[in-house]
């Protein structure tokens, strides 16, 4: 009998340290689940409820916005294309529909974190499927996500559709620099990136606000993107009026505007500049001029420096940013609507490392200066020399704080000990420190739109003409 051939160590390496990531990544999973259960609310998939109901009324040949939930009375408040993509949920048991939606949004936040982690783990040279489960992880403890998930909301999935083209505008950026995908027409079409805008304008048609990354579109000269996106938006809400034209009708002429099927500005869980201003004054709604004119600065904040990330290279910072300033002035946004505080704390957290590593290299080339020599020796000044080093040592620790800060600030939620309704309760009920904690989710989101760094030439949407004319010319050789 052949004797067996026995794994090198090489091999048995590998094996023994993916054990020892699943191991892990099980271990952070359950963290995950007992987080839920100690920072979270009871869940019961409220808004799956709904979702549900309206489904199983509208098949029954009822009015697609007439129906009212048995318990609260409410409605279903998306467009009619969103009906009819939860349709088919009305063939199956409310139960199945709910967990379907659950594993369906865990899958999406992990295809959106391994797109966002990939040139971070190539660049620090990360197990990427490892990366992308620790912070699958991590995000489903916190706020934005644990809400969606117990809720039963869409969030998730609209997040992957505007991601998607993120990822879609990296990839034409790469093959109009040279980099063209080989494979079949449909391979190449997808890998050049050429449908980018197709998901923003599907997000928008099932929920109005994602309709702001068509004007960032704009802004930042992208008319093929923003072609697209109103093309697909266009497109798909009209064929929803040649299958459902009377619920469309009834949407757009009048349900569009009954802003009260939403709920009150002033409820606790609504973190929008709308909110914040409502509970400020102490009142149901917030000071409409006033909102407006808040709201106004705020657009203008938000897109410039999603334009200028823009042309610094760091789309996702840009894209993070347009997400970021949608909650803001949007007159409704639930916890469970802030899901892109999730990337905002991959970019605070990768600004970190970039910095860190900026001023090693720094470092590196005064003590190779010292010495006589050029950073160019080292490596050709590509990387930096791994010594011990105590300047740098607190370089980035500024964007780190941030990331843990946020990640903390979302995942305790210190919102609801301070949950208050008019008329019941007023907003100072628990004095100026339950106002500000009733509203600190909010105020973290206009810091972020504020103050969130971007990073130069990390992922960009385009490159320059120079560079693109070179690499084409070494793709031809």
């Amino acid at each position: 009998m052949d004797r067996l051939v026995q794994p090198n160590s090489t091999v048995r390496g590998i094996y023994s340290r993916n054990v020892v990531r699943l191991v892990v990544l099980a271990g952070a999973f359950v963290t995950a689940w007992y987080a839920i259960g100690a920072f979270g609310r009871p869940y019961n998939f409220f808004d799956m409820k709904i979702y549900h109901g309206a489904a199983v009324w509208w098949a029954s040949g009822h009015d697609l916005y007439a129906y009212a939930a048995p318990d609260t009375g409410l409605g279903f408040t998306y467009p009619p294309f969103a009906g009819l993509l939860m349709s088919p949920m009305a063939h199956v048991p409310f139960a199945a529909a709910a967990w379907i939606n659950v594993v369906a949004s865990l899958l999406a936040l992990a295809v959106v974190m391994w797109a966002l982690l990939g040139p971070i783990s190539r660049r620090y040279g990360w197990s990427r499927w490892f990366a992308t489960g620790l912070t699958v992880a991590a995000a489903a403890a916190i706020e934005p996500v644990r809400e969606t998930l117990g809720y039963g909301q869409i969030n998730l999935l609209l997040f992957l559709l505007i991601m998607a083209d993120m990822v879609a505008l990296r990839w034409r950026a790469r093959a109009s620099a040279g980099f063209l995908p080989t494979g079949g027409a449909l391979v190449r079409f997808v890998r050049g990136g050429a449908w980018a805008g197709v998901g923003i304008g599907l997000a928008a048609s099932i929920k109005l606000t994602p309709a702001l990354f068509v004007m960032y579109f704009l802004v930042t000269r992208q008319w093929r993107a923003a072609t697209t996106a109103v093309a697909t938006a266009i497109a798909v809400t009209a064929g929803t009026f040649m299958v459902a034209g009377k619920d469309s009708a009834a949407y757009w002429l009048g349900v569009v505007f009954e802003t009260e099927r939403v709920g009150a500005a002033d409820m606790t869980p609504n973190q929008s500049l709308a909110g914040v201003l409502a509970r400020l004054y102490d009142t149901v709604e917030a000071p409409t001029l006033l909102w407006l004119s808040f709201a106004v600065l705020m657009l203008a904040l938000g897109l410039s420096r999603a334009a200028r990330a823009h042309a610094d290279g760091d789309e996702l910072t840009a894209f993070v940013l347009v997400g970021l300033t949608a909650n803001v002035i949007s007159p409704i946004s639930w916890t469970h609507h802030l899901v892109f505080v999730i990337p905002a704390i991959v970019v605070l957290a990768d600004a970190a490392m970039r910095r860190r590593d900026a001023s090693r290299g720094l470092e590196s080339g005064r003590r190779l200066t010292r010495r006589g020599l050029t950073p160019s020796a080292n490596m050709g000044g590509l990387a930096p020399l791994r010594t011990p080093i105590w300047f740098p040592a607190l370089t980035g620790l500024r964007h780190a704080s941030a990331a843990v800060g946020v990640y903390l600030l979302f995942l305790y939620s210190p919102i609801w000990p301070y949950e208050h309704q008019l008329p019941e309760y007023s907003h100072y009920e628990d004095g100026l420190w339950g106002a500000l904690m009733e509203n600190s989710l909010a105020l973290a989101l206009i810091i972020l739109v504020a103050t969130l760094p971007w990073r130069p030439g990390a992922e960009p949407a385009f490159y320059p003409e120079t560079i693109r004319i070179d690499r084409r010319a070494i793709h031809q050789r």
